[in-house]
This record gives C-alpha cells, structure tokens and sequence, in this order.
C-alpha cells in the first residue's frame, strides 16, 4: 500500500498547479496523488509531473450529481466525467472516484411514511443505472475503474453495504468498485470494518479521513437533530482503528493507495496548518503501513 493525498485541501490554499502540488508531495514523502476536479485536465502537464516526479497519479476525482432534474446540468457533469474516463485512459491513469447522483425527482412524498423515508436512496436505482451503464462501458473501453465514494453529503446513493450489493446487481463489471471511506461509516453508525471482508475485491481505492464523536453532545441531540454530534478529521484523532482496518485490508489483497482526505478543522486556516495535517496523518498511517 501507498500512502496518497487528494488535492482539493491544497487546491483550497491556492495551490492550483500540479507540478507544484507534486513536488511538494514528493518532498515530503508522498508516494501518490488523487487528483481533484479544480486541477485542469492538460494532458502535457499531467504527462510533465508523472515524468519528472516520482509519484504515482491513480486518480482522478470528479463528484457531482449525475442525476440531476436539472437536465442541463446533469448533462454537463456526464459529459465532464466522460471527458475524465478518456483523459485518464489515455495517460493510464487506474480510476476515477466519483458519486452515483440522486433522483431528485423521485423524493416527492418521501415524508409520507417512515417506511418511504427507508427508500430514499433505492429510490435512485433505475435513473443510476439509465446512466452508468453507457458509462462503465466506456471506461471498460478505456481501461478505467470507476469508484464510487460512499459520502452521503452529496448527490449519492452508494452510501452503505446494502447499496452497494444493489449497484453491483444493476451493473456487474469488473470495472466497477468502491472508493472506501470508513469515517463516513462510522458517522452513520455502520460497522467500518465488518464490510472490508465481504467487499475486498470491489475496493478500489481507500480515503483515509477520520470522524470524530462528541458524546456529550450525541446524548442530548441524538443522530437526527443536526450533525454538530460528530465532525470529520486526519487519521488517528478520531475513532477509526486504523490498525485493524488496514489489517483487513491486507487480508483481502488490497494493494493500493491509501489517500489522505484532508477535512479537519483543527488544522484548517492556513496552507501551513493544512500541509501539518497532511503529514500528521501520514506519519499516524505509517506505522501500520
């Protein structure tokens, strides 16, 4: 396994240029970048920073709503992630991270019945797979993975096991897979390891991002009330163990990149803070590694 980071927290700090975003991982010991959706896709310069520097780029990450009712705006965001499939098949670049989408459409009434509530995400199934099933075939034509993040904070249906089994139905390619990241397991109270045995082969790539619980908070508000019961942050300063959860992942064969996700805002504010998080959560990682 490598150890990664995804660009969109430097990004943020503005720095924007690949070649600079990879010198400065490779100076501190980075063996791999994802790269986010704010870096231009030039394929000279991509072709630039994977001769000069030695770092791997094993993904692109592009994570919108696909499914939008918006048919314009579903349209452009297809057409962005088809343009990623064939730039990173041409540079040979493994997958893309990326969301399912969420019907919109399909929530009229959701709070008719509890039981309606329970079927949001399932809800999604037949537009995801209108969808995707055109997609996969092109990166299959492309020699490209596609992984989907298990973030519900956003237009995504991929969110939990019992999700995951329903897209693997709908569209079975071995192309196919899952960007797993157990922080936001833990915060849906879904067991962060258990699933790692039953999925190993679908797991693609591994966001290490940690979440952290406040339980004196969670006793007065519960899960439902606001989210202010639980925050995201750098491995090791939350409740992941990440020493039980990498050994699960070297017991499946897993072999890849380990891409810190940077969202902690106790080292937020500064490229400096952020660029400490980075390799605090790195120099946490390694010693499992």
């Amino acid at each position: 396994m490598r150890i990664g980071f995804i660009t969109n927290c430097l990004v943020k700090q503005g720095i924007e240029d690949l070649d600079t975003l990879a010198l400065w991982a490779v100076e501190n010991g980075f063996d791999d970048l994802e790269v986010g959706p704010s870096v231009p896709l030039e394929e000279a310069l991509y072709k630039g920073v994977m001769n000069r520097h030695s770092i791997q780029i094993t993904a692109l990450t592009y994570c919108r709503n696909f499914l939008s009712s918006d048919e314009q705006e579903a349209a452009c965001h297809i057409a962005e992630l088809e343009k990623r499939i064939e730039f990173a098949g041409s540079l040979g670049i493994e997958k893309i991270v990326t969301s399912t989408g969420i019907d919109k459409t399909v929530e009229e009434g959701i709070y008719d019945s509890a039981d309606s509530i329970r079927k949001i995400p399932a809800r999604s199934l037949d537009a995801f797979e209108c969808v995707f099933t055109p997609m996969v075939r092109l990166a299959e034509e492309n020699g490209v993975k596609i992984a989907f993040e298990n973030c519900p904070l956003m237009g995504n249906i991929a969110i939990s096991p019992v999700m995951w089994r329903q897209i693997f139905k709908r569209i079975d390619s071995p192309n196919v897979g899952i960007a797993y990241d157990p922080s936001h397991l833990l915060w849906q109270m879904i067991d962060p390891y258990g699933p790692v045995a039953e999925f190993g082969t679908r797991i693609f790539h591994v966001h290490a991002k940690d979440t952290r619980i406040d339980r004196e908070v969670l006793a007065q508000c519960g899960i439902l009330t606001d989210f202010s019961w639980w925050d995201y942050c750098i491995p090791g300063h939350g409740e992941i163990d990440w020493r039980r959860l990498l050994n699960g992942l070297k017991e499946v064969g897993y072999d890849g990149t380990i891409s810190i996700e940077h969202e902690d805002r106790y080292y937020e504010g500064s490229l400096e803070a952020v660029q400490r998080g980075l390799i605090l959560g790195q120099t946490y990682l390694q010693e499992f590694l």
